[in-house]
């Protein structure tokens, strides 16, 4: 009697030839838009627009009367100007006044690098602020060209930020659209770390070379 030899076991987790290849997961769908909270996200927005300009907050805050408060308040002069950075960025203060303000009060280093640090706390403010509020619509928008620029932010998100912040530097505008997309804050804030550093440096110079 003759014995066919025995076939070998396949090894666990490899796939028989011929077999169909494991399909790969699913991306999560989309969260839907929830209109009222793009609603509520707008009555904030033009809410603060409108307080500041009612109130006289966006004219009162100059870059010599930040730089006037700052220098008052002694000890508590840096965490000011960042506090005052993170309002302006809400009523839409250019944030060239507060860089200017810290570079006139702590010098070039000092104030540089106070600026710098009221950036990137201003904008983060805002993101948190604008996601709190809106979620994250922007990923169930179908629209071609919107999902084309998020298919880049999903796909790069350090370098895809990093290069809108060295072309828009804080613009609000911009704060928002990226709150509002699934960025996550870890990518957000070291693409605008990375994307700030010049333009704010090249503010601190030009501030320096003006009141120095």
């Amino acid at each position: 009697m003759t014995h066919e030899p025995a076939t070998a076991a396949p090894e666990p987790g490899s796939a028989e030839p011929g077999a169909a290849e494991p399909a790969p997961p699913a991306a999560p769908a989309p969260t839907p838009v929830r209109w009222w909270r793009i609603g509520a996200l707008v009555a904030l927005v033009v809410g603060l627009l409108v307080l500041g300009k009612v109130t006289g907050l966006t004219a009162y805050l100059t870059t010599e009367r930040i730089r006037t408060m700052v220098q008052a308040a002694g000890w508590w002069g840096a965490l000011l100007l960042v506090a005052l950075f993170c309002v302006g960025e809400l009523v839409h203060i250019p944030g060239f006044v507060f860089v200017a303000a810290a570079v006139i009060a702590y010098g070039r280093l000092g104030g540089g690098a106070l600026g710098y640090v009221g950036a990137l706390c201003s904008v983060s403010v805002s993101f948190f602020i604008v996601r709190g509020v809106g979620g994250k619509p922007l990923g169930a928008i179908k629209w071609r060209f919107v999902q084309r620029i998020l298919a880049q932010l999903d796909e790069h998100p350090v370098r895809t930020v990093t290069i809108l912040r060295s072309i828009l530097w804080m613009a609000p505008q911009l704060n928002y659209a990226l709150a509002l997309s699934r960025v996550r804050y870890r990518d957000y804030l070291i693409g605008s770390a990375l994307g700030l550093a010049l333009p704010v440096a090249g503010m601190v110079l030009l501030m320096d070379k003006l009141f120095n």
